[in-house]
């Protein structure tokens, strides 16, 4: 039987009796922690994930006071570096005091991670991730709201030979597990749409002189490009493959879902898609008024992804609560709260709708399909397919 929460936590929470919790003493105080970049050329995404996760927990924090917990969030900047990330999950499993995880951006993070996680029995829920390999691995601490890269790459790729009808298509990846994975599974469903690929090319992150693989590009002629990565490099590929006089149309991943795209491609963002796993809510009244929220908490309009560390807090609250209730009102362990976590089922989040499988993916993710036109952010909607 399946259990329903709303956006809140329930109101029950408010009527826990605090028997058990003696006082706010340092014993008392639930961190949960934030992985995400909060430097580099990825802070735009990695800070957004970070404050949504903070309004989320601030939303909450006079609920679990009253219980005699006192909430902090602990921010850890991963840099979008693997073994940054290891190093911050070591850190973050040797402080007693938290109990959960919201992150990462990068799969490539991630996924080593989780590892350091799982060791902790700490429960992580991803706001972003969506590397296959993550919840096939058999860890039991990872958990996701966003859809997976094997529903993403065919998302991406029906549209581009059924909607853009692609025929010739050349893919560029970043090497990374998100960028070689979404790209290898955009090019098993094209292939299957029956479209000749004309190539499959790396490149560095953090490169900047794409001028090698465009060459390539050039001779090969194709009449579509796709790319596996991250912003930071694809508004730079799109600038110079502009500047070569490349005029197909190009389209990448949920990683190139920013709206620095426009200030690093300039005006030479044109006929380029990108599919993401965040849906827009800004046109929501509901949506709307959580966005003037957060404007006037940060002093900045949210990104897509922001909505999403919202939520990911949020489900992870509602597992903390969960997990108080069933440990008679006193604090719980950190395997109380992932297995509570775990059994979450049709929870309505802001922008999702969520429901854990037995991987920890979630039953109701989507892929929403954009193009980036006019400076607007996000960008129209074009397309969109279920899990």
């Amino acid at each position: 039987m399946k259990r329903v929460f709303s956006l809140g936590l329930s109101l029950s929470l408010l009527s826990i009796s605090v028997i058990g919790c003696s006082n706010n003493s340092s014993g008392n105080v639930i961190k949960i922690a934030t992985q995400t970049p909060l430097s580099g050329n990825q802070a735009t995404v990695g800070e957004a994930i970070k404050n949504g996760a903070q309004l989320a927990l601030d939303d909450h924090a006079e609920a679990f006071k009253k219980l005699g917990f006192d909430l902090e969030l602990a921010p850890y900047d991963d840099q979008a570096d693997p073994k940054k990330g290891v190093a911050n999950a070591q850190q973050i499993g040797a402080d007693q005091s938290i109990l959960g995880v919201v992150g990462h951006y990068n799969s490539g993070v991630a996924i080593p991670s989780s590892t350091t996680y799982q060791k902790n029995q700490l429960v992580m829920v991803s706001p972003a991730n969506t590397a296959v390999a993550l919840t096939e691995s058999g860890n039991k601490s990872v958990h996701r709201i966003v859809a997976r890269d094997d529903v993403q790459g065919s998302a991406d790729a029906n549209y581009a030979t059924n909607k853009l009808h692609a025929k010739t298509i050349f893919i560029i990846q970043d090497k990374t597990a998100y960028g070689q994975g979404i790209a290898s599974n955009f090019q098993k469903q094209a292939e299957k749409n029956g479209a000749k690929i004309a190539g499959n090319e790396g490149i560095t992150v953090g490169e900047k002189d794409f001028s090698g693989v465009l060459n390539q590009v050039v001779e090969a002629k194709p009449d579509f490009i796709f790319y596996g990565g991250i912003y930071s490099e694809f508004g730079i590929l799109v600038k110079q493959a502009r500047e070569k006089g490349i005029t197909v149309p190009m389209m990448g991943g949920d990683g190139v879902d920013s709206s620095d795209m426009y200030k690093i491609a300039g005006d030479a963002i044109k006929d380029v898609y990108y599919s993401t796993t965040a849906a827009d809510v800004s046109n929501t009244e509901e949506g709307k008024k959580w966005a003037e929220r957060y404007k006037a908490k940060f002093n900045k309009a949210p990104q897509s992804y922001a909505y999403y560390g919202y939520d990911a807090m949020n489900v992870l609250l509602k597992g903390l609560e969960d997990a108080i209730k069933k440990n008679g009102n006193k604090k719980p362990t950190r395997q109380q709260v992932l297995d509570a976590v775990h059994l979450i089922r049709d929870y309505q989040g802001i922008a999702t709708k969520v429901s854990f499988d037995k991987k920890g993916d979630n039953d109701f993710a989507k892929i929403f399909i954009h193009k980036f036109e006019n400076n607007q952010y996000p960008g129209p909607l074009v397309g969109e397919e279920g899990k």
